[in-house]
């Protein structure tokens, strides 16, 4: 399931970061919210139009998350603010990507049309994703968000909606010729707090110095830019969007060493409401909106558009 390749010119990149959401869904919005590690969401909604599977909106048994979020008039969306392709703010700050139309095909079965007033968009970086599920900041979240079991803990998760690959991401023309996770060891590598990503280098290349990390993958980018580090590792979906928006400077080792499945992240024992989002995504794998979905996005730079994953139901 991994991109192999691009077929998109880099000069057109910014293009069509910037017009993804024009490409699916015209709706969208986002909230007023700054996470306590200091990234701030944007504060202003902007227009949308309605879904294009707009309807009547269902009705929901009392007292499940779905009629409360039905009759609040909103449903709160955690996602990144700064990934290409999965979760990326536009120029007025409204993130756009393969995660932000998986959770517009959640709010359309809650209101029968996702809209700039129906779906709000709260940035949520790696290491704030559970804290803000714990305490309500968000009904849910849709951030490349890897499903482990050190997560279930503490949260509940629908999916997986998409199977990703750690791999690296290195200076073009590899100057350290790292070929594979083993030739992290000794070398200076960047990737963020709170992911499964540094855990997984950490086991998995002991050696390797990770003195630099941050919040965000695009800060990791940028200390690899300016040789603070050598290079930069996550998921492979992710690191080819930065590759992407680098015009050049970057490139893929492409040896992913994992697999990383993306959940929806929910309320803990929330069984009515996971059950409910599952039943979102397996339609949206036979009706076309999931391959919509990941066409307009990912799409746009990936070969060719995977299956989907089945859902976990236990």
């Amino acid at each position: 399931m991994r991109p192999t390749s691009l077929r998109v010119p880099i000069t057109l990149l910014f293009a069509l970061l910037l017009t993804l959401s024009a490409c699916g869904d015209d709706s969208g919005g986002t909230g007023a919210s700054e996470d306590p590690s200091g990234a701030a969401g944007s504060d202003a909604a902007t227009d949308g139009t309605e879904a294009d599977t707009a309807g009547a909106a269902p009705t929901f048994e009392d007292g499940t998350t779905m009629a409360r979020i039905q009759e609040e008039g909103v449903m709160t969306v955690g996602t990144k603010f700064d990934q290409p392709l999965f979760g990326l703010a536009n120029l007025e700050g409204v993130p756009e990507g393969f995660d932000v139309e998986i959770a517009k095909l959640i709010a359309t079965a809650i209101f029968g049309e996702a809209t700039a007033e129906n779906v709000t968009f709260t940035e949520s970086v790696s290491a704030n994703r559970e804290p803000y599920i714990q305490d309500g900041t968000v009904d849910i979240v849709a951030a490349t968000y890897t499903i482990n079991d050190k997560r279930k803990e503490v949260v509940s998760f629908a999916g997986p909606y998409y199977i990703a690959g750690q791999d690296i991401m290195v200076p073009a023309g590899n100057p350290m010729a790292i070929t594979g996770v083993e030739d992290l060891n000794g070398k200076k590598v960047c990737s963020v707090t709170g992911s499964t990503s540094l855990e997984n280098v950490m086991e998995q290349a002991p050696d390797a110095d990770l003195s630099v990390v941050f919040d965000t993958y695009s800060q990791c980018a940028d200390a690899m830019a300016d040789g603070r580090v050598d290079a930069v590792t996550t998921d492979n979906v992710i690191l080819l969007g930065l590759i992407d928006a680098s015009e050049g400077a970057y490139e893929l080792v492409g040896n992913p060493f994992t697999e990383e499945p993306y959940g929806i992240g929910l309320a803990k024992d929330d069984e009515e409401f996971r059950t409910f989002v599952n039943d979102v995504l397996e339609e949206s794998y036979s009706n076309g909106d999931w391959a919509a979905a990941f066409e307009s996005t990912v799409g746009q730079v990936a070969e060719e558009t995977p299956e989907p994953p089945p859902v976990d139901r236990y």
